[in-house]
């Protein structure tokens, strides 16, 4: 059995059609092939189920791959060990988020880039919690920043970074008081994130509990989309605070903290509870553990002011 054939499994599980898998390990599909076959007889049970095209894994080929990100996450690991102790940091720290939490991100990966110059990161910044934790514990990620308000598994290291809170974005003058209900949020006419996103569906769940029906008029699956359409001063919104450090708060809009209730989710850093942690995995908690993220809970200070 050779390292090669897992990768090809691997790519294999990942693309589910040979001739991608094979361009992503740069090697033709023949050659792809011929190695999964050599893995089905040496194992001596079959890995793919095969017809005229990719039909998918066995359960013995869902099995090997597991054990196959297992062995190639080691690999990795090892390697970016043995290279820190020649040259430093070095290789790619694969970086996925919830989408609100992608402010936090950034706010890590630039300490973390500048302390470390030969290292990359690869972000993903559109999961759902869940995919977060699957995504770490397939070893196609190394760290992820995501709700934290569950239990999170034992095989899993969780660092909290800050609590979101969500602020009505809205015409100055729309709301004369410091801060604004959730009723009263309702009755505006809102643009707001599609039912499908994680974030909306947080804000639904709190209208809910108030026993408030909100009718927006726009929805977007865009927070880009969502803060365009704000400036109008036709709509009004519901964001979390953290978002108003990335995009401000325009000149024509106020910023209102959300009360009666007010909700808090705490947003964590999770990794695998690795033993040792790879390399690139303990150089990001080190700046994480030295970074104070709890300002993401406020709004801006020219809004505060």
């Amino acid at each position: 059995m050779f390292i090669r054939q897992l990768e090809y499994m691997v790519a294999l599980a990942r693309e589910r059609h040979f001739v991608r898998a094979a361009q992503s390990c740069s090697v033709s599909q023949p050659a792809l092939s011929e190695g999964i076959r050599k893995l089905e007889k040496e194992l001596d049970v079959p890995l793919i189920r095969r017809g005229n095209r990719f039909e998918g894994l066995t359960a013995e080929g869902q099995e090997l791959v597991t054990w196959a990100r297992r062995i190639l996450a080691d690999r990795d690991a090892m390697n970016d060990e043995i290279a820190a102790m020649r040259t430093g940091v070095s290789g790619q720290l694969r970086f996925g988020s919830v989408p609100t939490a992608s402010i936090a991100v950034s706010l890590l990966n630039a300490p973390f880039c500048g302390l470390h110059p030969q290292a990359t990161v690869q972000v993903v910044s559109d999961l759902t919690s869940g995919d977060v934790l699957g995504k770490l514990r397939s070893f196609e990620i190394d760290a992820g920043i995501t709700y934290i308000q569950d239990p999170v598994p034992e095989e899993f290291r969780v660092l909290p970074l800050y609590l979101e809170r969500h602020v009505l974005l809205t015409a100055r003058g729309a709301v004369s008081a410091s801060s604004a209900n959730w009723a009263q949020a309702a009755a505006l006419p809102l643009c707001l994130l599609a039912p499908s996103m994680q974030g909306r569906r947080r804000i639904d769940e709190v209208f809910a509990e108030v026993g408030a029906i909100p009718a927006p008029r726009l929805e977007t699956d865009s927070v880009a989309s969502l803060f365009a359409h704000v400036q109008t001063g036709l709509w009004s919104t519901i964001v979390p605070s953290a978002w108003l450090h990335v995009f401000g708060v325009p000149a024509n809009l106020q910023a209102v903290p959300l009360v009666s209730p007010q909700r808090s989710v705490p947003v964590g850093l999770v990794t695998l509870a690795r033993d040792p942690a790879p390399v690139l995995v303990r150089a990001l908690l080190s700046v994480a553990e030295s970074t104070d993220l709890t300002f993401l809970e406020h709004l801006p200070a020219e809004q505060s002011r």
